[in-house]
Formats: structure tokens, C-alpha cells, sequence
């Protein structure tokens, strides 16, 4: 199984690091770096954003600061978290033995930088750079490289067991990579910290594999005069050897784990078989388990990333019993686990904390949950998705395959469960995901196998997918990843009506409705050649496409309300609140990650405050950061009338002002009485009030 390497691509490092504007590349002599260019840094420049600092850390910021918005967030940030600009070292997390245990516990990134750091430090020996190693928390675990900066690190703390948190020490590589999730590089002046100006540094995050869970941080740091751009493209690639390394072991051991899961599976007793590796993410599952939302690389409640296997056993969500739990061990290491659910578990009812509703679902004999069914839960009323709503529901009623379309996170499955109608009425929904298993074992998968039809197939063979749909509805996720030498063995199966198991040769026939999804662009599959034409008009006989959430703006709120309430209820929380400014940033964002990243961020929202009110400040960066970038002017044009522009002029304006409701009145050119007005009509008393605290204190100073 290839598990995909975080998507961080080298490529666009350009709009993902803060890069000192003033400098300029010129050739160096031989034997002076290990780069072919350094930059020539404009000393006129480096005093406008020693100036810069300089105004901020006091209080008379610039208008418009001689510094990147990378930057300067960076160091509002740092501001906010408390950091002392005077600061001159960063603290010593921990010593000794607890060095150790802190390497201990990032044991899998050690392992897999340890390469990586033998050969770095023969290649930066004479450099003038070090390299570092970072845990998830920005503690430097590992340094390598020019032993005379090691000792001058020693002055600053840049050693093991350094704390590099910008939380902790202000603007740095390490700290910023980490805040920002993204590549960065800090020069010099950059810092936020007094005792830190007088180095330079990139640095890359590490991501687990396939997810978006940062392990660590690779750092390159050295004088102001081992500043160059290709310490950046170092930084990251070191960071993606390190990402390919942890790649490779995982897809060998999802391959045990897999194995580990047939031989399991060959008992026949299990309703639900669930196949979770190292990092508590679902590869693979099968049958039935009501009441819990499975995804391919998901998990359950209770087990997040960073737990061991042992742990796992007593943090199972309710309802789901140790023993079903049984561990995978390879030379004497756990690198996972399998979740057997017993067939006897059928007929009885299944109580959980997280879902208080499961005692009442009725189990049936599918993949399907009842209460997901329906058009009822496309939640919606935009002009796009209202399209989608009405052709899907003109297909319902008709047995026709179907090619659902759309990108990751829009809710394509929902559709098909719509399409798809009432089981009692419809029969048995079948899913599979093209993309959830290994080649060799997708065709098993879908046609079934026979007693001994290759190594690890059950001793009383199996149904495939299609013998289990008969009668009722197959839906193959991610039907573009489906390899090429099988797609003629589905598209025989969905002309003729009949298959085979592997590793006979006798007919079954089936009768079953196809829906398929997919995020590709399949015509552009089929012109390079990895989609087969003749497939491709028989799955997309008629298609639908489900919009993006961008193209449903209409729909934001009410899906935030909808998450809100729902989500809420699920976990035995109270319902939060969205003032009209946070409204106005979940609405102006672009939702890359569609409806389940605002599911996501709004069970976040839910799960990490007891606040009634949601604040500004606990949005996530790339909302906030993607608010700061529109103009109040801006904003007033996309209103969708005069009394929304007037709401968002005010809300731009007083933010602008830091709450000060005076200054705000200034800018707006209206009496400060007025704005009071407006302020109440549109219901943003919040920011009243905290304008009212800092009107009174700027009364009192005069």
C-alpha cells in the first residue's frame, strides 16, 4: 500500500516563508559556504526593520511596516503570547535524563532523521550552519553541523533541550514554522527577541505521513552571514527525506497489518472489522458498525494520534469492548491494531456516550445508516446546491448508474445515500472505497474469492461487494484510483450483470445499481490514458455535481448553525454563539476543505471553549489570516445590501482601532454617539464593550 507523503510541495515555498525583501544574491568564493550563491543584505534595509521592531515593541507601530504581513503577524503573535522583546536566550525545556525520555517519546522521528543527521554533519562541518531536529513542541532533540556555531549557540540555548516554541522565545524558525504549519525562513532583525537578531534560520515542519499531524521541525541556523535562500530548499527537503522514510515503513506495515486482518477475518465471526495503524488512523474497514462516521484515514473517538497501541484498549469509545481490540505486533514492536466486532453483538443494543441516540438505530444487514439517508440531510438552500438537490432527486427513483462529482469534502456521499432512498424500499447500499486497500486486494474486495485463491484468502471464501449489493445500491468511492486492470472486470460485471470470485470460474448474477464518486476530473483520466473510455460512459450515464461551499455562500451560516447544534448535542455540549463578526470571517472565507472543514472547525470551536460567545481570536489561522487580506471596502461591495455594507464598515472599522470605539467614529466620520447606535442595531455589543474599556482608559489619560 503507498501511503502519499504530506502535500507540501517545494514548488510554492515562495509564498510560504518570510523572506528578508532586501536581499540580493551574489556569487561566493569557493569553499566559503554549502551553497553556490549568497545574499548581499542592504544595511539601509536591515535598520528599517530594526526600526520597525523597535516601533512595535513599543507601541508606535508604523502605518505601513518596512516588514512582511508574515512577519509582522509573527510578531504580533509573540506580542499576544507574552514574549519579552528584551528576552536574550530561549529557556532549557529539560537535561539529562529527561532529554532522553523527550527523545524517547519522539523515538519514530528520531529513527527516521537519523540518517539524514550522520550525513549533515560531514556536509555542514565547515559551513558556518547547523542543522536541528525539533519535537512537535519546537524542543530541539538533535544538532549537527559547524562545531564553532554549536558553541556559540550554546549562548542562546540552541541546543538539546532548547524550547523554540514562538510562544515561548518570539519569532524564530523553528517556533514560526510550527505557528504557521508551513516552511519559513527568519533573518536576523526578523526575531522578535532582542538576543536572537544576530542569527538566521529556515525551517521546515515534519508532517506523519499522509496526515497533516506535525512530528517536528527541521532547522538550519548560523550568523547573519550564512544567510542564503537555498537553506530554505535544504530545510524542506531534509524535512520530506525524513516524511519518505516514515512513508515507507508505514506502507510495509500496513501491508502486515492488512495480512494481520484476512487471517482474523477468515473466522467469519466478526460483523465489523476495523484496521487502525501506529498512528490511531483508519486503513482499511469492513461490515457494519452503526452510530460511528468511518473514514479512510479517520479514527475513532478516544484514540488520538500520539497514544501508544497499549493505551488503546481503555480509551475505546462506549460500546466498544477491549477484548474485540486485538493488537498487531512485528518483531516484538506494536505497529497497530484490528477491531473485531462479534457477530453476536446483532439484536443487541449498543450505548455510547458520544452518541446517545446509537440504543435506537436498528442494525441492519448493510453498510447503511438509516438516519443519514434522505434529502433531508443536504442541508442547504443556495441556488447551486438546490441544482444538484433536483436532479438527484429526479434520479432517485430510477435504477440508473450514476457519476457523483465534486471535490474532497462537499458531501458526495450524502447524495448517494439520498439517491439511494430508504433500504426497506431500495435494498441493501453497499459501500467501497477504490482507494481504501492494496491492488491485490480490491478485487476480492469487489467479487469475492474462494477457499485458498491466493495467500491469506479465508477457508470458506467470501461474497465480494456485488454479491452483497444484489438487489440494491454498490457506491465505489474514489472510483478514478481503481487500477486500470481491473476496470474492464467492472465494467463486464455492470454490462453483463454477472460475476465471478477469484479463483473460480463459475457465474453469479447480480443485479445491482452503481453509484459512483470521485473528486478527479475523469475525462482528463481517460485522455492521458488511466481511465478507461468505454467505463467512463457506463458509470456516467448521468452524473451530478456537487458544488463547493465557495459557491454556496448563502448556505454558511446555516450550515454553522446546523454543525453547531448537531455537534453540540452529539458530544452533551451547550450550543455556541456566532457574533456577527465571526459570522462575517466564516462567510468570507473560501472553504478549501468545504463543508467538512467547517464541520471541523466548528466541532473545534465547540470541543476547546466553555464560552457562550465564539471570539475572533479562537478561529483558526488561515481564517483569520485570509480576513485580514480584505478590505473594509472590499467587504462593503460583496455586501449583499446597503445595511450589511454599513454593519461590515463598522466591524472593519473598530477592529482596525483595536476596539477603541473614538477612533473608530473618526475614521467612519460619524459622532461617537452614532456609532453606539449602530453598534447596538447591528448587535455587536461585544465589541462595544471592549471598546468601552479602552475608551475609559484613554478618558482617564486626559
Amino acid at each position: 500500500m503507498n501511503v502519499p507523503v504530506a502535500s507540501h510541495n517545494i514548488d510554492d515555498i515562495g509564498e510560504r516563508h518570510i523572506y528578508p525583501k532586501h536581499a540580493s544574491v551574489q556569487p561566493i568564493a569557493a569553499g566559503s559556504g554549502i551553497g553556490r550563491i549568497a545574499p548581499m543584505l542592504d544595511p539601509a534595509a536591515e535598520r528599517q526593520t530594526m526600526l520597525a521592531w523597535e516601533n512595535f515593541v513599543t507601541g508606535n507601530a508604523l502605518a505601513v511596516m518596512p516588514v512582511s504581513k508574515l512577519v509582522l503577524s509573527s510578531w504580533q503573535r509573540s506580542a499576544r503570547a507574552g514574549v519579552q522583546p528584551a528576552s536574550r536566550l530561549a529557556p532549557l525545556a529539560v537535561r539529562g535524563d529527561g532529554l532522553e525520555q523527550l527523545r524517547h517519546r519522539s523515538d519514530d522521528l528520531m529513527w527516521a532523521a537519523k540518517g539524514l543527521f550522520v550525513n549533515s554533519a560531514h556536509l555542514l562541518e565547515r559551513s558556518g550552519s547547523i542543522m536541528m531536529l525539533t519535537d512537535q513542541d519546537g524542543v530541539v532533540l538533535e544538532v549537527a553541523g559547524d562545531m564553532g556555531t554549536r558553541e556559540s549557540a550554546q549562548d542562546i540555548h540552541l541546543v538539546e533541550g532548547g524550547h523554540w516554541h514562538e510562544s515561548v522565545v518570539g519569532t524564530n524558525g523553528i517556533g514560526t514554522a510550527l505557528a504557521m504549519r508551513r516552511p519559513v525562513q527568519v533573518h536576523a532583525a526578523e526575531h522578535f527577541c532582542e538576543g536572537i537578531k544576530s542569527w538566521t534560520c529556515a525551517a521546515a515542519p515534519v508532517f506523519f505521513p499522509g496526515t497533516e499531524q506535525i512530528l517536528g521541525v527541521v532547522d538550519i541556523s548560523g550568523p547573519p552571514s550564512t544567510y542564503q535562500g537555498s537553506n530554505l530548499v535544504l530545510a524542506v527537503a531534509a524535512a520530506r527525506q525524513i516524511e519518505a522514510v516514515l512513508a515507507e515503513r508505514a506502507s510495509r506495515e500496513h501491508i502486515y497489518l492488512l495480512e494481520a486482518c484476512l487471517k482474523l477475518g477468515a473466522r467469519g465471526d466478526a460483523v465489523a472489522m476495523i484496521v487502525l495503524d501506529r498512528n490511531a488512523k483508519l486503513i482499511h474497514f469492513s461490515g457494519s458498525l452503526p452510530g460511528f462516521h468511518l473514514h479512510l484515514g479517520g479514527g475513532l473517538p478516544g484514540l488520538e494520534p500520539g497514544r501508544t497501541v497499549e493505551e488503546w484498549a481503555r480509551r475505546l469509545p462506549d460500546g466498544l469492548r477491549p477484548d474485540w481490540l486485538h493488537p498487531v505486533s512485528v518483531d516484538g514492536r506494536n505497529i497497530g491494531a484490528l477491531l473485531a466486532v462479534p457477530k453476536t453483538l446483532r439484536g443487541l443494543a449498543v450505548v455510547t456516550h458520544q452518541y446517545p441516540r446509537l440504543a435506537d438505530r436498528p442494525e441492519s444487514n448493510s453498510e447503511i445508516d438509516p438516519l443519514r439517508n434522505g434529502f433531508g440531510n443536504l442541508v442547504g438552500n443556495s441556488p447551486a446546491l438546490r441544482t444538484a438537490i433536483n436532479r438527484a432527486e429526479q434520479l432517485s427513483g430510477r435504477r440508473v448508474s450514476v457519476l457523483i462529482h465534486g471535490e474532497t469534502g462537499v458531501g458526495k456521499e450524502l447524495f448517494a445515500r439520498a439517491i439511494h432512498g430508504d433500504e426497506a424500499r431500495s435494498g441493501p447500499f453497499i459501500t467501497f472505497n477504490c482507494g481504501a486497500t492494496t491492488k491485490e486486494l480490491i478485487g476480492s474486495e469487489l467479487f469475492g474469492h474462494v477457499r485458498g485463491a491466493y495467500t491469506g484468502a479465508t477457508n470458506e471464501g467470501r461474497a465480494g461487494r456485488f454479491e452483497l449489493a444484489h438487489g440494491g445500491t454498490l457506491c465505489l468511492d474514489e472510483i478514478g484510483d481503481l487500477p486500470l486492470e481491473l476496470q474492464p472486470v467492472l465494467l463486464r460485471a455492470l454490462e453483463e450483470g454477472v460475476v465471478c470470485r477469484l479463483g473460480e470460474a463459475k457465474p453469479r448474477r447480480v443485479d445491482v445499481r452503481l453509484l459512483a464518486m470521485t473528486n478527479r476530473d475523469l475525462l482528463k483520466e481517460v485522455e492521458t490514458g488511466r481511465f478507461r473510455r468505454d467505463l467512463y460512459h457506463r458509470i456516467g450515464v448521468t452524473n451530478i455535481r456537487v458544488p463547493p461551499l465557495r459557491e454556496r455562500a448563502s448556505d454558511v451560516e446555516l450550515l454553522a448553525q446546523y454543525f453547531n447544534h448537531r455537534l453540540a448535542e452529539r458530544h452533551g455540549l451547550a450550543a455556541r454563539k456566532f457574533g456577527p463578526d465571526v459570522m462575517a470571517i466564516l462567510r468570507a472565507y473560501s472553504w478549501p476543505g468545504n463543508v467538512r472543514e467547517m464541520r471541523n472547525v466548528v466541532e473545534s470551536l465547540l470541543l476547546t471553549s466553555n464560552e457562550e460567545f465564539v471570539q475572533r481570536e479562537e478561529l483558526p489561522e488561515e481564517l483569520l489570516a485570509a480576513a485580514d487580506t480584505s478590505t473594509g471596502a472590499s467587504a462593503a461591495i460583496a455586501a449583499t445590501s446597503l445595511e450589511e455594507a454599513e454593519r461590515l464598515a463598522i466591524v472593519c472599522a473598530v477592529r482596525s482601532m483595536h476596539g477603541n470605539l473614538t477612533q473608530a467614529a473618526r475614521a467612519l466620520g460619524v459622532s461617537r454617539s452614532t456609532l453606539y447606535r449602530k453598534v447596538e442595531r447591528y448587535h455587536l455589543e461585544s465589541l462595544a464593550q471592549f471598546g468601552d474599556n479602552l475608551d475609559q482608559a484613554d478618558n482617564s489619560r486626559h
